[in-house]
C-alpha cells in the first residue's frame, strides 16, 4: 500500500492531476484516470512478478474503476471549493502593441481563473499607470519598452501588488544561465549552447529506449492505419515533408497522409482549417488522435528527431519566421521533437513568437525528469480538442484585438 500510494503521488505529479482549479476540471479528471491506470498496470505487474504467475486482472480492475470514480468525485468536489472561495482577480492589462491584446482575449477564455476589467496603454503618463495599477488587485505587463516595464515591476514589488509578466526572450534565456558565486557581485553564465554533451548523450538513449518500446507496442496500431489510408483512396500511406532540427539541418519527416494525395500542388503552403475538404475520412481520425505523427518514431530512431523537443518547422515557415523574428534559430539549438511546450501549452494556432518562447523555455530548463513530465502531459493533451484549434481561432482573437486597440488609440 506504501508502494502504491508513493507510485500514484509521483505518476499524479507528472500528470499535474492536482492542479485544481488551475486546470479545467476535464483537465484533471482526465490527468488523473491516466495517472492511475498507469499506476494500476505497474501494480499488476508487481503482482504476478511476486506471485511467479499471471494472476487474475479483475482485482486491478476493480481497482482502476474504484479509484476512478474517487477521482471524478474529489475532482468535482475540490474544483467546486476552489471557485466557491476563489473570486477572479480585477486585472489590469499595461499593453504596448496590437498583439499584445491578444492575452487578455486568451485569458478571456478562463472566466474563473482570471478577470481583466480594465486595459491601459503603455504610451500613457507614468503617473497614469501608477494611479490605475492601484485600484485593481493585480497588473498584467505584456510587450511594453523594458525600461517602463523595469519601473513597473519595481513599483508593483514596493507596494505588494501581484503582477503577471509575459517574459520576453533575454528573460527566458536568462532563466537557464548558472549563478557564479565567486564575488560579491552577482553574475549569470549564459552558455548559449544548448545541451551539453552528456544531457545529448542521455537524452538519445531515453529516445531510442522509449521509440523501441513504442514501436512493438504499436505494430498492430500502424498496420490497421496503413490499411484503412490504402483502402480509402489507394494513395500513398506515408506522407514526406521537409523539416528543418538541430543546427539548422533539413530532414524528411513521416506521417500518416491524412490528406487527399496533392493536397499541396507547388511550393503553396495552404494550412488546414477545421473542416478542410482536402482531408480524407481516415485523416480526420488519425489529425484529431495525433495518430498521424505515429510514424516519426522512425525519425527518431535514425537521430532527426527526438521525442521531446521543439516541433520540426517546414522549411517555408522557418525562412518566414526568421525574416518576422531574429532570434528564430535559437530554438535550433536542440533537436525537433515528437512533443514538447509549445504542443503541450500552446495549441496548433499559436503565434510563432509564443512558439519560441515556449521552446526556449524547454532548452534553457532541460532535464530528464522534464522530458518524462512533459511525455505524461502529451498523453493528457490527446484527449483535449482545445489543442487542435485552426488558425480560424487565431483570426478571430487578432481581429478582436484589432478593433480593440483602435478603440482605445
Amino acid at each position: 500500500m506504501g508502494v502504491y500510494a508513493a507510485q500514484i503521488f509521483v505518476v499524479f505529479y507528472l500528470c499535474d492531476a492536482f492542479k485544481y482549479g488551475y486546470l479545467k476540471m476535464t483537465d484533471v479528471v482526465i490527468s488523473q484516470w491516466i495517472a492511475v491506470f498507469i499506476v494500476d498496470l505497474i501494480t499488476y505487474f508487481q503482482l504476478c512478478l511476486i506471485s511467479n504467475t499471471m494472476v487474475s486482472p479483475w482485482p486491478i480492475v476493480l481497482l482502476f474503476l474504484t479509484d476512478a470514480i474517487v477521482a471524478f468525485i474529489c475532482s468535482y468536489l475540490f474544483t467546486y471549493l476552489y471557485h466557491r472561495f476563489f473570486v477572479p482577480r480585477n486585472m489590469l492589462l499595461v499593453y504596448g502593441t496590437e498583439d499584445a491584446l491578444d492575452l487578455k482575449f486568451k485569458m478571456d477564455s478562463r472566466s474563473d481563473q482570471y478577470f481583466i476589467s480594465e486595459i491601459i496603454s503603455a504610451s500613457e503618463p507614468f503617473e497614469n499607470i501608477c494611479k490605475a495599477i492601484c485600484q485593481h488587485d493585480a497588473v498584467i505587463i505584456n510587450d511594453i519598452p523594458s525600461n517602463l516595464r523595469n519601473d513597473i515591476l519595481k513599483y508593483c514589488y514596493s507596494n505588494a501588488i501581484r503582477t503577471y509578466a509575459a517574459p520576453k526572450i533575454s528573460d527566458i534565456i536568462l532563466s537557464g544561465s548558472k549563478q557564479i558565486s565567486l564575488f560579491d557581485t552577482p553574475l549569470r553564465l549564459i552558455k548559449g549552447r544548448g545541451l551539453s554533451l552528456p544531457q545529448r548523450f542521455v537524452k538519445r538513449a531515453f529516445d531510442i529506449l522509449l521509440s523501441l518500446i513504442a514501436m512493438i507496442l504499436g505494430i498492430p496500431i500502424m498496420l490497421i492505419l496503413a490499411l484503412a489510408i490504402k483502402f480509402e483512396d489507394h494513395g500513398p500511406v506515408f506522407y514526406k515533408q521537409k523539416r528543418v532540427t538541430r543546427n539548422g539541418k533539413v530532414f524528411e519527416i513521416l506521417k500518416f497522409r491524412s490528406m487527399i494525395v496533392d493536397a499541396e500542388k507547388g511550393d503553396q503552403v495552404i494550412p488546414a482549417t477545421g473542416r478542410d475538404p482536402r482531408i480524407t475520412k481516415v485523416g480526420r481520425v488519425i489529425r484529431a488522435t495525433r495518430l498521424d505523427e505515429f510514424p516519426q518514431i522512425l525519425n527518431i530512431l535514425k537521430g532527426d528527431m527526438s521525442i521531446v523537443g521543439p516541433r520540426p518547422e517546414r522549411v517555408e515557415h522557418v525562412e518566414k519566421y526568421s525574416k518576422e523574428i531574429p532570434e528564430w534559430h535559437f530554438r535550433e539549438k536542440v533537436k525537433g521533437g515528437l512533443t514538447g511546450y509549445a504542443q503541450i501549452i500552446g495549441k496548433y494556432n499559436t503565434s510563432a513568437y509564443d512558439k519560441l518562447r515556449l521552446d526556449l523555455m524547454y532548452i534553457e530548463n532541460y532535464s530528464l525528469r522534464l522530458d518524462i513530465k512533459l511525455i505524461f502531459m502529451t498523453v493528457r493533451i490527446l484527449f483535449s480538442p482545445e489543442s487542435t484549434e485552426g488558425f480560424e481561432k487565431q483570426m478571430e482573437i487578432k481581429e478582436k484585438s484589432k478593433k480593440l486597440f483602435e478603440e482605445k488609440a
